[in-house]
């Protein structure tokens, strides 16, 4: 079995209130009083999507890891209730319900978990407990513009089809030899390992239909970048070279035009799920992070 669809390490839930009273399912996994690290992630995804990096980051820090509203454990919004007034909303009550006053985190977003942190850029809650930020595999705009998950050249033909793939309302169905050659197609760089696949697969068919169309409907006409000029913490940017929903041309734009960018790396043949493709890159940035911006010491000097 692989190791991303065995158990996640033990942790204590808790449900953060967003600002239009819906609730928001977060798990902290690892030692109290431990470096913080905050997990949001992306579109159709859930808290498994991150579970390399909490079963590696757990030994020694607070992992922070939630749900979005409509996936996971998290319920559906009502009418309304999609937005990235909300997706900022929900990461700044998670942020209130888990740091403590004045209390620091690094924020690792991937996809629609980075655009919850651009979307977030200037509120008091992300400049208050924010030291730094991973934004992976995203972008800030013409999400379906860029995208080149159907095969024809750039424009408004393409466009539209591309948000009509990606909106439609249809069941996925079960998860089958065809549903992962098309995920994997979509979603997966093509020396992607079967067992990753299928991880990606059992995470991605589980989202709610209702939420999936929800969001997709946001990501179609998304534009954050002002949210990427407001984000004045160190920030790193990571993407791999065969992501055909957010390619590398976002990464790269974004890296320009952040004012405190701390390093773009792209991953060779990776797609768009790193962190389940390239889990141990994806750890490696979150931690340097966290030993550059929170202070954490490899080895702890010992008075004689």
């Amino acid at each position: 079995m692989s190791r991303h669809l065995t158990p996640l390490p033990e942790s204590r839930a808790l449900t953060a209130v967003s600002a239009d009273g819906s609730r928001v399912h977060v798990e902290v996994y690892g030692p109290e009083g431990a470096p913080a690290v905050v997990l949001a992630h992306g579109w159709t995804c859930s808290i498994a999507f991150w579970a390399e990096q909490i079963r590696s980051l757990a030994a020694d820090h607070r992992v922070i890891a939630y749900d979005q509203r409509g996936h996971g454990r998290s319920p559906a919004p009502g009418p309304g209730g999609y937005s990235t007034t909300a997706l900022a909303d929900d990461l700044e009550a998670v942020l209130a319900a888990t740091l403590g006053p004045g209390e620091r985190a690094v924020l690792a977003g991937h996809s629609m978990g980075g655009m919850t942190i651009m979307a977030a850029a200037g509120r008091p809650g992300l400049r208050q407990h924010a030291a730094a930020a991973l934004l992976c595999s995203t972008g800030p705009s013409r999400l379906t513009a860029e995208a080149t998950v159907v095969p024809l050249k750039p424009g408004a033909l393409r466009s539209r089809l591309t948000a009509a793939v990606l909106g439609a309302k249809a069941p996925l169905g079960p998860v089958n030899a065809v549903s992962k050659k098309v995920l994997k197609y979509a979603t997966m760089g093509p020396g992607a390992a079967p067992d990753r696949v299928e991880a990606c697969a059992r995470i991605v068919h589980a989202c709610p239909r209702g939420a999936r169309h929800g969001w997709s409907q946001v990501l179609a006409g998304l534009d954050l970048e002002p949210g990427v000029r407001e984000l004045r913490l160190p920030v790193a940017v990571l993407v791999g070279t065969a992501d055909r929903l957010t390619p590398a041309v976002h990464s790269r734009a974004m890296a320009e035009a952040l004012p405190h960018c701390t390093g773009l790396v792209e991953l060779p043949g990776m797609g768009h799920m790193t962190p389940v493709e390239a889990p141990e890159a994806v750890t490696a940035q979150i931690r340097e992070l966290t030993l550059t911006y929170l202070g954490v010491k490899e080895t702890e000097e010992v008075e004689a």
